[in-house]
């Protein structure tokens, strides 16, 4: 009898909403565990097994111990996976890299703030290598592709993940662009990676980008584009930070 893969999930700074969408997989839920053995996952168990092979990692990396925590993770599993914004990019945790951080652990922790590690927020990828990313905030299509991407690693294929921007899929579905309407809104869709299936902009809504740049986007004409639709610099870089600030260092 063949065994089957152990996975364990795990989770960082976040709010645990990327552990919740697995949940709410319902029956396609079944099909991966009939796959595999989970062995960690909080919001689902208390058994906490540290034998495993592919770790799922939620949440961004912000204070010393959760880098500790991290590298351990990396040392036991074989195929660790970045599951979500948080994860991938370091998601809205990094907007607090851009203010004081001994005001922010004032405001938060009062007299206590030394007592608590906080560092700057991170991805994963900034303390350990990362083989995967299921992106999104949360992450795509009631977690499908997550699931894509355990299950192409079962089958010991590569992953589809697409790399061309959320605008595609805006005309695929025969979207009016949101920077064109009657009442135009600013968009990341044209730097932002595909696969959510543009559901932000198909009702109306701005992409903001929680799926990460795609490879090599075109910065310099969207934000020509974002300062033609009236956006100062500062305007610019608070939509760029809500979720992608760590682009700034080298992201």
């Amino acid at each position: 009898m063949t065994t089957k893969p152990k996975v364990g999930f795990f989770s960082f700074t976040s709010c645990e909403g990327c552990q919740l969408v697995v949940l709410s997989m319902a029956d396609k839920l079944l099909d991966l565990v009939g796959a595999v053995e989970v062995v960690n996952f909080r919001e689902a168990s208390s058994y906490k097994g540290q034998d495993y092979d592919i770790a799922i990692v939620e949440g961004a990396v912000s204070t010393v111990h959760e880098i500790q925590e991290l590298i351990e993770i990396r040392k036991q599993a074989k195929i660790l996976i970045a599951f979500g914004a948080c994860a991938h990019i370091g998601g809205v945790n990094c907007m607090k890299n851009f203010d004081n951080q001994y005001e922010i652990k004032r405001a938060v922790y009062g007299d206590k703030a030394s007592n608590f590690d906080s560092i700057l927020a991170q991805p994963l990828d900034a303390v350990v290598k990362v083989d995967y990313y299921s992106r999104g905030c949360p992450p795509n299509r009631d977690g499908e592709e997550l699931l894509e991407i355990v299950t192409s690693l079962l089958q010991g294929k590569k992953p589809y993940i697409p790399n061309y921007p959320v605008c595609v899929q805006c005309k695929m579905k025969g979207n009016v662009c949101v920077f064109h309407k009657e009442s135009p809104i600013t968009c990341l869709g044209p730097v932002t990676r595909a696969g959510c299936m543009a559901p932000c902009p198909s009702f109306g809504n701005a992409c903001i980008g929680c799926r990460g740049l795609v490879d090599d986007p075109n910065l310099n004409a969207h934000q020509q584009t974002l300062t033609e639709a009236g956006l100062s610099t500062e305007d610019i870089l608070k939509f760029y930070r809500f979720l992608n600030g760590m682009m700034e260092v080298g992201k």
